[in-house]
């Protein structure tokens, strides 16, 4: 029962911090330490009844907020890697035809 309640109060954001919600399902939750650190499985039964994947949860509450900022910062962070798809590319074809053009001698 220790064990339980040590991940109850890891799930729930106490001293330990808040965490993020990665995988929601029937019976258990993936966790992930906001800032960093390793992923836990724990008792879905110990997170609010309204938490949804990518929600943050912060001494047994959803944070919203903070979830949301760390939404914006991901897109942002995707924005920045995002590589522009030269003019004349078509990616919605399939491309069935070889990604380099013919070279005309």
């Amino acid at each position: 029962m220790r064990l339980m309640g040590v991940m109850s109060g890891v799930a729930c954001g106490t001293p330990e911090g808040a965490v993020q919600v990665e995988v929601l399902e029937d019976e258990v939750a993936q966790v992930v330490p906001v800032g960093g650190g390793e992923a836990r499985v724990v008792p879905r039964a110990t997170l609010p009844r309204d938490v949804r994947e990518g929600d943050v949860v912060r001494e047994g509450h959803v944070d919203r907020e903070v979830g949301a900022r760390l939404a914006r910062e991901v897109a942002e962070w995707r924005a920045r890697l995002a590589v522009s798809v030269p003019d004349g590319l078509d990616l919605d074809s399939g491309a069935p035809e070889s990604l380099t053009g013919r070279k005309e001698y």
